[in-house]
């Protein structure tokens, strides 16, 4: 089960430089995770400062 990024996602980018697998890319001014490459590690959940990342 991949993660995602929820609306309370402030675009502070820190999320996408702790994927190892560069699954996170900004979208719209907040970030987005491509399900096919993430690999559920929760690399980036543990680098959200705001608690935006959540198992989808």
């Amino acid at each position: 089960m991949a993660y995602k990024i929820t609306d309370d996602c402030i675009g502070c980018g820190s999320c996408a430089g702790g994927c190892p697998v560069e699954a996170i890319a900004e979208a719209d001014d907040k970030f987005a995770i491509d399900a096919d490459k993430c690999i559920d590690c929760g690399a980036c959940a543990g680098g959200c400062p705001v608690e935006a990342i959540v198992e989808a």
